[in-house]
Formats: C-alpha cells, structure tokens, sequence
C-alpha cells in the first residue's frame, strides 16, 4: 500500500473498528500524522492542537484494526496507558507480521492488486 492510499483509506474508514489493517497501511498513516502535527505546531499551537483531535479517532480506530491483523483485540491499546512498557508492548504488537488464521476476517488487501 502506497502512502496516499493509506491516508484515503484510513480517512475514509474514520471510525471503522472492524477488519484488518496491513502494516504498511498503519505506518504510512502514522508518518502523515507526525509529519502533518509537526508542521501544523510550526505554524500555530491551536492548530496543532486541533489536527490532532480530529484525528484522533482515526487514529484509535487504524490502531485496532492493525491489532487485528495481529490476531489480538483492539482493546489492547489500552496497555499503552501504563508508562514505558505499556509503550514497548504496544509498538511491539503493531510491527509483528499478520497472523493467519485470523479471529478478525481475511488480511486486508490493497485496492489496486487483484485478489489470489
């Protein structure tokens, strides 16, 4: 998945739960977040603030549906909250390789390439 199509499709599934999302789709979207929260502080804090609400939800909703790819719940995000290892673990869960079979329906397949 190419970095525009990941933003398209995370944007357009803004508050999709369900289903898979490929590695590349997840880091490709956090990268526009960083990058975008970067510049949006640069250029005012209010702004800044505001991107990041927006899309906040977005962001919890690709968070879970990588976590599926993985075979796990989204509700693992919350182990995030605990400082440090919290971190660790849940970076370490988003960067593993999809897990088949899956709970959570088939892996997600990028739009342009046919289906096998």
């Amino acid at each position: 998945m190419t970095f525009t199509e990941s933003i398209k499709v995370c944007f357009s599934k803004y508050a999709d739960f369900n289903g898979r999302a490929s590695r590349s789709e997840y880091w490709w979207y956090v990268l526009f977040i960083a990058l975008v929260s970067v510049a949006t502080g640069a250029i005012n804090d209010k702004l800044s603030i505001l991107f990041s609400v927006a899309t906040l939800l977005p962001s919890i909703a690709v968070a879970a549906r990588r976590l599926h790819d993985t075979n796990r719940s989204g509700w693992w995000q919350l182990i995030g909250l605990i400082p440090l290892i919290g971190w660790i673990i849940i970076i370490y869960f988003l960067v593993q390789e999809a897990k088949e079979p899956n709970n959570f329906g088939t892996a997600a397949i990028a739009p342009n390439l046919p289906e096998t």
